[in-house]
C-alpha cells in the first residue's frame, strides 16, 4: 500500500479508499465461506434421501425373494456409490472451506499489518511536524503595519505624488 504524502502525514482519502477496498475483499472471502458450508446442508439431503430408500428397500415386500433380493442388492449397490460420492464432495467442500477461511484471515492479518504501518508512519510524521512547529516563534505585528495583501498604502495613491505609478497597460498624457 502506498499513499500519498501530504504536509501532515498521508491523505486521508486515500487511506479511507483502501481501508474500504479490504472491506470489500474481506466480505467477499467470508461470502465464499459461507457458499462453502451452504454445500454441506446439500449432502446432508442426500444422505436423508439414501436412508429413506433403504427404509423403502426393507418395507418392499415382494413375492419372489429372489427379485426382491436382486432388486434390494442394486439398489444398495447405488445408494452405496451416491453415499461415497456424497462423502467425497463433502469432504473435498470441507477442505475448499478451510482452504478459504485460513486465505480470509491471513488477508485480515496481512491488512491489519499494513494498516497498523501505516498508521504508525503517519504518527510519526505528525510528531516531526509537532517537533518543527515547536521550534517556530511568531512575534505579533502591529495592527497599522501595511503589509503585502494591504496592497499600496493609501496615502502614495490618493496623493497622487511622483512616486505613484499609472496601472499597468495605460499611459499617461
Amino acid at each position: 500500500m502506498r499513499f500519498s504524502v501530504g504536509k501532515t502525514g498521508y491523505d486521508q482519502r486515500q487511506v479511507d479508499s483502501c481501508l474500504d477496498e479490504l472491506g470489500i475483499r474481506l466480505s467477499r472471502l467470508a461470502a465464499r465461506v459461507e457458499g462453502a458450508a451452504g454445500a454441506t446442508r446439500e449432502w446432508d439431503e442426500i444422505r436423508q434421501e439414501v436412508a429413506w430408500l433403504n427404509g423403502l428397500l426393507q418395507r418392499l415386500a415382494l413375492d419372489d425373494a429372489e427379485t426382491t433380493r436382486r432388486a434390494g442388492d442394486a439398489v444398495r449397490q447405488e445408494a452405496a456409490e451416491i453415499l461415497a460420492q456424497a462423502r467425497f464432495e463433502l469432504d473435498e467442500a470441507r477442505e475448499e472451506a478451510r482452504r478459504v477461511r485460513e486465505q480470509a484471515y491471513a488477508d485480515a492479518v496481512q491488512a491489519r499489518r499494513d494498516f497498523e504501518a501505516a498508521l504508525y508512519a503517519r504518527r510519526r510524521r505528525e510528531a516531526l511536524v509537532d517537533e518543527v512547529l515547536a521550534g517556530v516563534t511568531v512575534e505579533p505585528v502591529p495592527a497599522d503595519t501595511p503589509t503585502a495583501a494591504a496592497g499600496v498604502p493609501a496615502s502614495r495613491v490618493a496623493a497622487g505624488g511622483r512616486d505613484a505609478e499609472p496601472p499597468t497597460g495605460r499611459t499617461t498624457r
